[in-house]
C-alpha cells in the first residue's frame, strides 16, 4: 500500500471509514485483540472501560481459562480488574480464531524478539497474520501494535492479508500504532499515554484514530513507516542514553566518584539535562531489542548505525562489569574467592515492581556467577518460582528464598539486580557483610555496600 496510491484508495474506503467511525461513536464497534499479554490485556481493559465490546484472542488456553474465571496472570493487573471486565458484559476471550470474522477491528499485540544473530524474529507476527488472513472481512481494520522495523506492515503484513483475495486500502484497512506500555508505572497507563497512528491513506488513518480516540488522544502521522519508526526512535533514545550513564558509571567508579550522586545533582538543572540511570544491563521487551530492528533494516540500505551498535556493546557489557566488580569487592573486603561462595541475587524481574523476566539482566548475571563457580539463589517477591526462558532455561524451577535473617545469613554476598519498592533491605543489611548494589536501592553509604 504505497503512498502514491493514497488518492486512488480514498474513494472506495471513504464509505467504509464513515461506517466504521459511526460504529465507534455509537459504541457498537467490536474490537478484537490478538495476544493477551502485557500489551494486549491492558489495551482490552481500556476499551472495555469506554464501553466498547472486546473479544480477546490467545493461543494459550490456560490464559483464556484464567480470564474467564476472573483471574489475572500478570502481577500488576489485579484479579479485581479482570472480574470487573467480565462483569461489564463487554469482554470475553477465546482461542478460536474463526471468531475474528465477528469483530470490526483486529489489533495485533504479539512479541517481536530477536533471533540468535540479533536479527528480527517476526515469527509470531507472521503466524498471527496468517491466521487473520483466513478470516479477513470487508470493512475490517487491522492494526499492528508490535514493535518492528519500518516497512513491516507493507512488506510482510499486507501481502499475507491480501492472500485471500481482498485488497488492503480497498476492501479492508491497515494501520500501525506502536504499543507504549510501561508495566508497573504508577503514573501512566494505556488510557493516559497518547497513541501514534500511521496509515497509507486518510480514510484508514481516520478509522484507526477514531478507534483509539475512544480511549486516549492520538498523534496521527503520515504513513505506516513513519509510525513504525517512531517507536524505534523512542527506545533507541533510551538505549543510547542508558549506555552513556553506564559508561560514566565505569569511568567515575575508577575515579572514586559516585555516579548516582552526580546524576542527582545534575538533574537539578531545569533545562538541557534529562536524568537516566545506570544498571546491571538492559532488560524488558523493548529497549534491549528494538534498536537492533533498525540496525538490521539499515543494512539493507548500505548504512551502519554506529551509535546504536556502540550503545548495544556498552549495555551488553554491564553484566560482565558487575561480576568483575563483585569479585574484586569479595577479595578486598571479605578475603573470599568467588568459586564456592554463596550469593543471593536480589531481584529477578527486569525492572522494579513487575513480574516480567523478559531479557532480564539478572538472568545473565546468574549465568556468569555460576560460570565463576558460585552457588546462586535469588529472592524476588514478584516471582516465587522462575519460569522457563528462551535463552536461560537453566533458571527454570529456581525458587525465591525466604526473606528472613536466618535464611539470609547463609549467604556470603548479595547482589541487588532489581530494586522493587516493597523490599525492606533491613534484614539484608543485618545479615550479609557485603552487598553489591547495581540500582542504588540502598541509599546509605558504607563499606558494607559497593556500587557496581
Amino acid at each position: 500500500m504505497n503512498a502514491s496510491n493514497t488518492n486512488q484508495h480514498d474513494v472506495p474506503l471513504k464509505a467504509l471509514s464513515e461506517a466504521f467511525i459511526a460504529k465507534v461513536k455509537a459504541k457498537e464497534l467490536r474490537v478484537g485483540i490478538v495476544g493477551l499479554g502485557y500489551v494486549g490485556l491492558p489495551l482490552a481493559e481500556a476499551f472495555v472501560r469506554r464501553e466498547l465490546p472486546v473479544l480477546g484472542f490467545d493461543i494459550d488456553q490456560s490464559k483464556v481459562d484464567m480470564l474467564s474465571g476472573g483471574k489475572s496472570y500478570i502481577k500488576h493487573i489485579s484479579d479485581d480488574r479482570i472480574a470487573s471486565m467480565n462483569s461489564s458484559g463487554k469482554f470475553s476471550s477465546t482461542t478460536d480464531f474463526t471468531e475474528l470474522e465477528k469483530v470490526d477491528a483486529i489489533l495485533i499485540c504479539v512479541p517481536t524478539p530477536l533471533g540468535t544473530h540479533r536479527e528480527p524474529d517476526l515469527s509470531y507476527v507472521i503466524a498471527t497474520t496468517e491466521k487473520i488472513a483466513q478470516h479477513v472481512q470487508p470493512g475490517q481494520l487491522i492494526i499492528l501494535e508490535s514493535t518492528t522495523y519500518p516497512g513491516t506492515s507493507e512488506e510482510i503484513l499486507q501481502p499475507i492479508l491480501e492472500s485471500g483475495g481482498l485488497k488492503a486500502g480497498v476492501d479492508f484497512a491497515i494501520a500501525y500504532s506502536p504499543e507504549r506500555e510501561d508495566p508497573g508505572n504508577p503514573n501512566f497507563d494505556t488510557s493516559t499515554i497518547p497513541k501514534v497512528v500511521g496509515a497509507s491513506s486518510a480514510p484508514e488513518r481516520e478509522m484507526a484514530s477514531s478507534l483509539y480516540n475512544s480511549i486516549v488522544p492520538t498523534v496521527p502521522v503520515s504513513n505506516l513507516r513513519t509510525a513504525e519508526a517512531v517507536k524505534l526512535t523512542e527506545n533507541i533514545f533510551r538505549a543510547v542514553n542508558i549506555a552513556l550513564v553506564n559508561e560514566l558509571k565505569v569511568v567515575f567508579g575508577a575515579m572514586d566518584i559516585d555516579v548516582w550522586e552526580v546524576i542527582e545533582a545534575a538533574k537539578t538543572k531545569p533545562f538541557g539535562f534529562m536524568p537516566f540511570y545506570p544498571g546491571p544491563g538492559l532488560g524488558g521487551h523493548c529497549i534491549p531489542i528494538d534498536p537492533f530492528y533498525l540496525t538490521w533494516k539499515a543494512r539493507a540500505y548500505g548504512l551502519n548505525t554506529r551509535f546504536i551498535e556502540l550503545a548495544g556493546e556498552i549495555n551488553s557489557s554491564m553484566p560482565g562489569h558487575v561480576v568483575d566488580r563483585l569479585g574484586e569487592a569479595m577479595n578486598e573486603k571479605l578475603g573470599l574467592a568467588m568459586k564456592g561462595a554463596k550469593i543471593l541475587v536480589v531481584g529477578l524481574a527486569y525492572k522494579k515492581n513487575v513480574d516480567d523476566m523478559r531479557e532480564s539482566p539478572a538472568l545473565e548475571l546468574i549465568a556468569k556467577l555460576r560460570a565463576r563457580g558460585m552457588e546462586v539463589e535469588y529472592y524476588d517477591p514478584y516471582i516465587p518460582v522462575a519460569p522457563s526462558t528462551r535463552e536461560h532455561p537453566e533458571v527454570e524451577g529456581m525458587r525465591s528464598v525466604s526473606w528472613t535473617e536466618a535464611a539470609l545469613k547463609a549467604f556470603d554476598v548479595a547482589l541487588i539486580a532489581t530494586d522493587h519498592d516493597d523490599v525492606d533491605y533491613a534484614p539484608l543489611l543485618s545479615s550479609i557483610d557485603l552487598i553489591v548494589d547495581t540500582r542504588n536501592a540502598i541509599k546509605e553509604r558504607s563499606d558494607q555496600i559497593v556500587r557496581a
